[in-house]
């Protein structure tokens, strides 16, 4: 990575509508609006070697870890400032061209694919880091900048960015998904760890969404707007996020527990008991036996909790006798403990490797990676009826996830080329959502609407809300050439 010096709940009864029902209906295909000849012309002189046509750029381009099929750009550019991707806006609105941005390409709900053609803008090659305000705790980078490669910068300076959602994401990427992770029971989201923002508009204009302090008053506040947006109101250039101290010491623990529900309420009870858990992550049985043969594990196929507590070392102490003793309550077995960074990174590796251990269980499938998030204290009765769905069902689907924040996802792996396999897989995943409303909670905790979820927007927030986001669509982007068919559809 280069480095940059420089100063600077729910109104619908969804308990009346059929659990069976058919899955909730996404954007109608339109038509596609690709470039013309002298468009492609220009962007070729203009970018040479960054621009390209190719068959095997463009398909990667096309292709997310979703179980969509490949939907191909028309030529991809791969900018490196801020002034280009706006001269690329620019040149596409002339034409009503789409404009899509690509990041680390590991998004799940089809966000990236070029449902309408158009031109892909690639951010990878805007990787620099651009400021570290120590003082401040806060980072300013380029939006191509993966969480990894922020982190690894910072070593040495007793900071740590702690947005980790299993892929090394990139920063703008995570901010246009409101992406969170493993970290979020103690430090929050994206959007709590976002400051200011750089975005290029639909028109080509560049914006600052707000200043370099860590609080203001001073009107609407845009950078949350634009935070979760997935690039259809603006595509987001650099971004200043919040940085935190390491901890004085850092204790993880791994547990297994009888069932789902002992190890959920495990940690339902310990947060409710006060505790400040740094993390908090469960496997059921199935991910720790995809784990033990993708790793060659020998780990004990049972619901699983991962945990990290931190702080000072009385403070860690205290916690974890607490957790230790909710966790025999609950029939939990004996704790593996490490302090050591290596000897925590061993015992979190399992949980880092779950969702590619999860897909060898079926080779050559896709999955269906659902995003259930509900209030934590019905998290329990929401997994508890979905693992019966499951068994149900003979669905094949590793159930784990951030379950200190109620946040947990299915792994509904399918074969593509079955029909009755995908439509039960989608089924399934309708049912969870509808589910999840039921109980308060939302069809998307992390991953976003993209293509899959926009049908379910409507059911979760009423249709003055949908309607006011079609609202801020038109006003942002009235061309609808930002990322279209994604999150909202405009008439």
């Amino acid at each position: 990575m280069q480095i940059i010096e420089h100063a600077e709940p729910s109104t619908v009864d969804t308990q009346a509508t059929s659990a069976e029902a058919a899955p909730a209906a996404e954007a109608a295909p339109r038509a596609r609006r690709s470039p013309s000849p002298a468009l492609l012309a220009h962007l070729q002189h203009t970018f040479g070697a960054r621009f390209s046509r190719s068959a095997a750029v463009l398909l990667q381009h096309g292709t997310d870890e979703s179980a969509y099929a490949p939907v191909p750009p028309d030529a991809v550019v791969f900018v490196a400032s801020t002034e280009e991707v706006a001269l690329v806006v620019k040149a596409c609105a002339a034409e009503r061209v789409p404009v899509i941005a690509f990041g680390a390409g590991s998004s799940i709900e089809g966000h990236l694919l070029a449902v309408q053609g158009g031109i892909c803008i690639d951010f990878t090659q805007m990787n620099a880091l651009l400021a570290v305000r120590a003082e401040d705790m806060t980072a300013t980078v380029q939006a191509g900048v993966t969480r990894n490669q922020l982190n690894a910068a910072l070593v040495g300076s007793g900071l740590f960015f702690s947005v980790d959602p299993g892929a090394d994401a990139t920063v703008g990427g995570m901010i246009a998904t409101g992406a969170s992770g493993t970290n979020t029971v103690r430090y929050g989201t994206m959007r709590d760890n976002v400051l200011n923002l750089t975005v290029v508009t639909a028109t080509g204009e560049v914006l600052k969404t707000a200043s370099e302090a860590r609080k203001s008053s001073a009107g609407y506040n845009l950078t949350q707007l634009f935070c979760g947006s997935e690039g259809t109101l603006g595509l987001i250039t650099e971004a200043t996020v919040k940085l935190h101290p390491h901890p004085e010491v850092t204790a993880a623990a791994v547990v297994s527990f009888p069932t789902v529900r002992a190890a959920v309420d495990c940690v339902i009870q310990s947060i409710q008991s006060g505790v400040s858990l740094a993390r908090a992550e469960m496997l059921d049985a199935l991910t720790i036996r995809a784990i033990n043969a993708h790793n060659s594990l020998a780990l004990a196929e049972l619901p699983t909790l991962f945990l990290e507590f931190s702080g000072g070392q009385a403070q860690v102490d205290e916690q974890a006798a607490l957790v230790r003793q909710i966790a025999d309550e609950c029939g939990g077995g004996a704790f593996q403990w490490a302090t050591r960074q290596e000897e925590r990174s061993r015992l979190w590796t399992p949980r880092h490797h779950a969702y590619f251990a999860s897909l060898q269980l079926k080779p050559g499938s896709r999955c269906f990676t659902t995003d259930a998030c509900v209030p934590i204290s019905v998290l329990s009765d929401c997994i508890q009826e979905t693992l019966a769905d499951i068994d149900e069902h003979a669905i094949l689907a590793p159930v784990f996830g951030h379950v200190g924040d109620g946040n947990f996802h299915c792994l509904v792996l399918v074969d593509p080329n079955n029909a009755d396999e995908v439509n039960a897989g989608e089924a399934f995943s309708h049912r969870l959502v509808r589910r999840a409303l039921r109980y308060g909670g939302t069809s998307t905790g992390e991953h976003g609407v993209g293509l899959h979820k926009i049908g379910y927007l409507l059911e979760e927030h009423g249709e003055t809300a949908v309607a006011l986001m079609r609202t801020i669509k038109r006003a942002f982007d009235p061309l609808d050439i930002l990322n279209p068919g994604k999150v909202v559809t405009l008439d």
